[in-house]
C-alpha cells in the first residue's frame, strides 16, 4: 500500500548501533523506503559523496566519533549533499539553536531538532515539513545566466509574482497576500533567492522591482473585483531606494492600477535597512509620507538596535521563519519571537509571524499575541488565479469544517 513518505528518501547517522536501529524501524513503519545508514560522520560523508543522487532528509546525532554531526551537516550543506536536516540530540537549547542557525545561513533547510527517544509520530511530523514545501524546492545547481538572459526574461514577463496568503489570528480570516516572485524559465519553476541577487549586480533591479509591482497590483485588482480585498505585500531592494523618486515612481504604478499606496505594504530585509545612509532613510520617508506600508523582512537576523528600529517609518514587523520554526519546544527561540512581539508592541508596529508549519506554533504565537501569519500551515505561495479558491478552502486550525 502507497503511502504518504514512500517517495522520501532519508539517511540515518547514528553511532549506537541500537539506536540507529530503531530509527530504521520507525523510518520502515511509516512507509519510508528509501534508506540509507552511517555510524559516524566520516562513514556518512563517503555514501553520501558515493551516492547516486542526494537524499531528501538528513537525519543526524550531534555527538558522533571521529567527525562529529556539526562537522558533518557543515560539509552537507556547502557541498549540497542532501535537501534538509534533522538534528537528533538531547544537547543544550543553546547549541542546538546555533547549529541550526549554521545550516540555514549555508543554504540547508533545517526541519527540527528531534529528542530521543524516537517515536513514530515524530518522525512523521518532521517529515510532513518536508512535504509541506514541496513545492518551494530548489534546483541543485546554482544559476549561471547572463545579463542578457536576464533582460530578455523581463522583457518575455518571465518573472510572475506568486501569492502566500498572511490570515489575522484574531479573526482567522485570510486579509493579505505576499507576493513572492518565480522565475517560470522553460520547464522549471525558480525561487527568487536565486536569481534576485544575480538582477541587483546586472543593474536591473529597477526594471524587475516595478514590472513585479505592476503585475501583482493587476492581480490585486482582479481579486476586488471578485470581491476579495486583501492587502497586498511586495518586496524592495535596498538599490531600488538610490534614487529619491523611488516613491513617485512606486505610487504612479499603485495608481495606475486603481489602488491605492495604502494598498500595498513594501518590505526590507532587517540587515539591510539598519546603519543605511540619510539618503536612503529620506526616500523611505517618502514612501510612508505617500501612504504606502513599509515591513521589516526577516527580523532578528540582522543586529539592529532599539534606537536604530526606532528611527524608521516602518509599520511592521516580521518575525524571521528560522526563529518561529520549531520554538514551541525550544526555549530560546521562543523567547527571541516573545521578545520581537512585545518591541513590536511597544513600538507600535504590527506583526507578522512567517514560516508557520505546525499547529503548535500557530497556538504559541496566538498566545504571544502575535497579529499576522504567514507560512506552509496556511498555505504555500501560489499563482494568482490560483489565490481566490485556495482562501475559500482556508480553515483555521480548530474551525470545524
Amino acid at each position: 500500500m502507497m503511502t504518504r513518505f514512500d517517495q522520501i528518501s532519508v539517511m540515518v547517522v547514528e553511532d549506537h548501533a541500537f539506536q540507529r536501529k530503531i530509527a530504521l524501524r520507525l523510518l520502515d513503519a511509516i512507509g519510508v523506503e528509501r534508506v540509507l545508514e552511517a555510524a559516524d560522520g566520516e562513514q556518512a560523508l563517503r555514501i553520501l559523496e558515493a551516492a547516486p543522487a542526494p537524499p531528501d532528509v538528513l537525519l543526524v546525532d550531534l555527538d558522533l566519533p571521529q567527525m562529529d554531526g556539526i562537522e558533518l551537516i557543515g560539509h552537507v550543506a556547502s557541498r549540497r549533499l542532501a535537501r534538509a536536516v534533522v538534528v537528533l540530540s538531547a544537547l543544550e537549547p543553546a547549541l542546538l539553536n546555533t547549529v541550526q542557525t549554521m545550516a540555514r545561513a549555508s543554504g540547508l533547510r533545517v526541519l527540527g531538532v528531534l529528542e530521543k527517544p524516537l517515536t513514530a509520530t515524530k518522525l512523521a511530523e518532521v517529515l510532513a515539513l518536508l512535504q509541506n514545501g514541496a513545492a518551494e524546492s530548489r534546483a541543485e545547481e546554482p544559476l549561471d545566466v547572463s545579463e542578457s538572459t536576464l533582460a530578455e526574461a523581463l522583457e518575455l514577463d518571465e518573472f510572475e509574482p506568486w501569492f502566500q496568503p498572511q490570515v489575522a489570528f484574531d479573526s482567522g480570516l485570510v486579509t493579505g497576500a505576499e507576493a513572492l516572485t518565480r522565475w517560470l524559465r522553460r520547464d522549471q519553476v525558480i525561487a527568487p533567492d536565486r536569481f534576485v541577487p544575480l538582477i541587483e549586480r546586472s543593474g536591473l533591479i529597477d526594471s524587475f522591482t516595478e514590472r513585479v509591482l505592476a503585475r501583482a497590483c493587476a492581480w490585486r485588482r482582479r481579486w476586488a473585483q471578485q470581491g476579495l480585498e486583501l492587502q497586498l505585500s511586495v518586496n524592495i531592494s535596498m538599490l531600488n531606494l538610490a534614487s529619491v523618486d523611488a516613491a513617485d515612481r512606486y505610487q504612479a504604478i499603485v495608481l495606475e492600477a486603481g489602488m491605492k499606496p495604502r494598498d500595498v505594504v513594501l518590505e526590507l530585509t532587517e540587515s539591510a535597512v539598519i546603519g543605511e545612509t540619510a539618503h536612503t532613510l529620506n526616500v523611505l520617508a517618502r514612501l510612508r509620507l505617500k501612504g504606502f506600508g513599509l515591513s521589516i523582512d526577516d527580523f532578528g537576523t540582522g543586529y539592529s538596535s532599539l534606537a536604530q528600529l526606532a528611527q524608521l517609518p516602518v509599520t511592521e514587523l516580521k518575525v524571521d521563519r528560522g526563529f518561529v520554526s520549531g520554538a514551541p519546544s525550544q526555549p530560546r527561540q521562543r523567547a527571541v519571537v516573545e521578545a520581537s512581539l512585545e518591541l513590536a508592541r511597544k513600538l507600535g508596529l504590527s506583526t507578522t509571524a512567517e514560516g508557520v508549519e505546525t499547529v503548535e506554533e500557530w497556538q504559541m504565537l496566538a498566545d504571544l499575541g502575535c497579529d499576522y501569519a504567514q507560512g506552509a500551515l496556511i498555505d504555500m505561495p501560489v499563482p494568482g488565479a490560483a489565490l481566490p479558491e485556495r482562501i475559500r478552502a482556508w480553515h483555521r486550525p480548530g474551525q470545524a469544517l
